[in-house]
């Protein structure tokens, strides 16, 4: 999506960043070969070739938003550090029905196991749920209890499950308390301009 190609997104344990050319062949691609993140995101192994456009996608279409998820702590230490050598997921947004553009279905991958459990897909989700929708969606596998319940204690509620497709579907409605304390949540995040592989550790 366009509309944070040139944002980034700073909080305590992550930085978010758009999702570039340049993090493909890198790690990105590298992650997608694992048959447990396959399996925890209902993903299909896809070439090189197939992941540049994916991400020609994500960064193209109207109704999708994705940011790359870098370890704060890691990228904020060392001058110099790369954003792939700090990468450790994706957090996605996207509109699925284009008749209410109220409603947006989010994701996130923590890729790296070392940085599982560690609230950085927390923060990730977070900081999405401040993009201005009043209804979100999470379609998680049904053996993937970490992050249910990572998305059940942000207050979603499970409204639907699918034994065909293994999954569990959990919703957030944004009332104004809602809105309220997810303000509270992400006082801390910071929004700074980003320009491809130009983002400074501050």
């Amino acid at each position: 999506m366009r509309l944070n190609q040139n944002t980034m997104l700073l909080g305590k344990k992550v930085v978010l960043v758009p999702y570039t050319s340049e993090h493909v062949p890198s790690r990105y691609h590298e992650w997608m070969k694992s048959e447990e993140l396959q399996r925890l995101t209902a993903s299909e192994p896809l070439t090189l070739e197939q992941e540049y456009a994916m991400q020609h996608s994500w960064r193209e279409d109207a109704d999708k938003c994705t940011f790359i998820v870098l370890d704060a702590e890691k990228w904020q230490a060392q001058p110099g550090a790369t954003e792939e050598s700090c990468m450790v997921g994706d957090v996605n947004l996207f509109l699925t029905d284009l008749e209410d553009t109220t409603l947006g279905e989010i994701e996130v991958m923590i890729a790296e196991p070392s940085c599982r459990g560690k609230g950085l897909g927390t923060e990730a989700v977070l900081a999405m749920l401040s993009y201005g929708l009043t209804k979100f969606e999470a379609k998680i596998g049904q053996g993937n209890e970490p992050s249910i319940r990572m998305f059940q204690k942000l207050h979603f509620e499970q409204v639907a499950a699918s034994s065909v497709f293994q999954e569990v579907t959990l919703r957030l409605t944004v009332s104004e308390s809602e809105h309220q304390w997810l303000l509270e949540q992400t006082s801390h995040v910071e929004e700074k301009p980003y320009r491809d592989g130009s983002a400074e550790p501050c």
